[in-house]
């Protein structure tokens, strides 16, 4: 916002242009305006965040420790109100994103109703969500800036030059609240030609990183749900393509696409996939498939499909629903080949779908993908769907137990029980899971960390609380001692609900468009006045 000074000064020139005609126009409320809107449209947003994302990636190559960080917000006030506390506590927004999830998006934001996350939610949700965020986020910007504008106009008015100084460095050197967001285009809710009218859709919304994946479109699961289909190579690759060719119609060179592969969890294929000669790509996907050999040309019933696997002739496992499946304990295998292949074909980021969140699991698994491609890296998911204490209380019983460790005081099926949250183990499990995050940066490539649906729970787990003790014996209690007290204390902005949804920022629109006549509402008898 270093321009500032410089837009008070083109705006005054173009109103000494103007003469009488613009002689109402103010050119520091003109500025002022200009400043409390830096995006004009979503394009401008995609192509500020991906510039950020690359750097931060670069970032990371050269230090793990840099690795990045989001929630996944279902709604645009959600979204805001996570930037602003960030930017509070920690003064900065570098290196925090948001997520958008689109399980969230099917639970909660589909016009059909609450939805399980199998691409039944409506396409235009998605981007629709989108620009909600950025819509918030951008009035957070011009929220924050109002009131660095009025300490500037009070300083003024008192004379205060060191106050006015304050207030002029804060304008000058504001950190935007709009910051990056990997949007979840599902399996691309069709063939390769609606993946990239969808992309096209988010991008123009301001996705600057757009995640897909290697499912069944039509039949996709959310990831920790069982009768996961993936598609061969070849058909996910052109809706990466798709996706990249979305980008770059749309000016954002830099746009980033998060390829995911469900194959760990999956055990079916709808297809076989076409192969040209031995060992290529759909030869390795099809060698995966289970089946048997065949000795004998009578073994071959009128409905079996039979392939030339490894030099021999098999018959191919087909479930009665016409998929394939995969064989048993080939997953991680095929994770690899998944991983490898999306990024030697335009993929710039991977997301591996784990059962659990295990860090030797994982690193083993990115150890295998950076033999082929050195600067793999990986947005992973610390999902709500993982049971964390119990994880991770069996992974220290089950190092413990590696060690020759005296495990007997425990019962590994039972860890989760209350009666162990203040043992040794728990306090080590604990320590393993603050540190997850650092420990995945370092050891298995996670660039950068999400999860998924949390605000969904948060949701639920405070509205809860009130209704419990509101409707129950504490009355207006809950809600003051619960909610208004401690925002009032830990300086929680939507004390000021009215301040924060704009009735400021309105106020002082009105002044610069209506002058002394202005009607506004934070007046003397503005109840907000009770807060300070």
């Amino acid at each position: 916002m270093s321009n500032y000074s410089d837009n008070v000064s083109q705006i005054s020139k173009l109103c000494d242009q103007q003469g009488q005609a613009w002689a109402a126009i103010n050119p520091e409320h003109a500025a002022r305006l200009r400043a409390q809107n830096q995006f004009h449209t979503g394009l401008d947003i995609a192509r500020y965040t991906a510039r950020i994302m690359r750097e931060d990636m670069a970032a990371y190559d050269k230090d793990p420790a840099n690795y990045t960080q989001s929630l996944g917000c279902w709604h645009g006030f959600i979204g805001q109100q996570k930037a602003i506390s960030i930017k509070k506590h920690f003064g900065s927004l570098k290196g925090r994103y948001l997520y958008l999830s689109g399980w969230m998006v099917a639970a909660l934001r589909s016009e059909f109703g609450p939805l399980p996350d199998q691409s039944m939610h409506e396409k235009t949700a998605v981007p629709m969500l989108i620009e909600e965020l950025y819509t918030f986020l951008k009035q957070a910007d011009a929220w924050e800036l109002n009131h660095y504008f009025r300490d500037l106009e009070e300083a003024r008015d008192n004379g205060d030059e060191v106050a006015a100084k304050k207030a002029q460095e804060s304008i000058d050197n504001f950190q935007t609240h709009v910051i990056p967001i990997i949007a979840d285009i599902d399996a691309g809710f069709g063939n390769e030609e609606a993946t990239y009218l969808l992309a096209k859709k988010m991008i123009e919304a301001g996705a600057c990183a757009i995640q897909i994946e290697n499912q069944v479109s039509d039949v996709k699961q959310c990831g920790h749900q069982d009768g996961k289909v993936t598609v061969p190579h070849a058909s996910f690759l052109a809706k990466i393509n798709a996706v990249r060719y979305a980008f770059l119609e749309m000016g954002v060179d830099d746009g980033i696409i998060v390829a995911r592969t469900d194959s760990l969890g999956a055990g079916l294929t709808q297809q076989i996939a076409v192969s040209e000669e031995p060992g290529d790509l759909g030869d390795q996907y099809n060698s995966y498939l289970d089946g048997e050999e065949i000795k004998d040309p009578s073994d071959i019933n009128a409905s079996d499909v039979v392939i030339k696997q490894n030099g021999k002739l098999v018959k191919v496992k087909r479930l009665s629903s016409g998929l394939f499946e995969f064989k048993k304990g080939t997953g991680e295998d095929r994770v690899v080949l998944d991983c490898i292949t999306s990024l030697k074909n335009g993929a710039d980021l991977l997301w591996i779908e784990t059962s659990t969140p295990n860090v030797a699991h994982i690193g083993g698994m990115v150890s295998r993908i950076r033999e082929e491609v050195p600067d793999a890296k990986l947005v992973y998911n610390n999902s709500p769907s993982f049971n964390w204490t119990l994880n991770f209380r069996q992974q220290v019983y089950d190092a413990w137990s590696d060690e020759g460790k005296d495990v007997s005081n425990y019962e590994r099926a039972k860890l989760m029980g209350t009666e162990y949250d203040d043992t040794e183990l728990a306090a080590v499990a604990d320590e393993w899971t603050k540190n997850f995050q650092r420990d995945a940066a370092r050891e298995c490539g996670v660039f950068h960390h999400l999860i998924t649906l949390p605000t969904y729970h948060t949701a639920a787990l405070s509205t809860d609380e009130l209704a419990r003790n509101y409707f129950g014996d504490d009355g207006m209690l809950a809600y003051v001692r619960d909610v208004q007290r401690t925002e009032i204390r830990d300086g929680i902005a939507t004390v000021k609900h009215q301040d924060m949804a704009g009735s400021n920022i309105g106020d002082d629109h009105k002044e610069f468009f209506s002058r002394e006549n202005a009607l506004k509402a934070g007046g003397k008898h503005n109840t907000m006045n009770q807060f300070g």
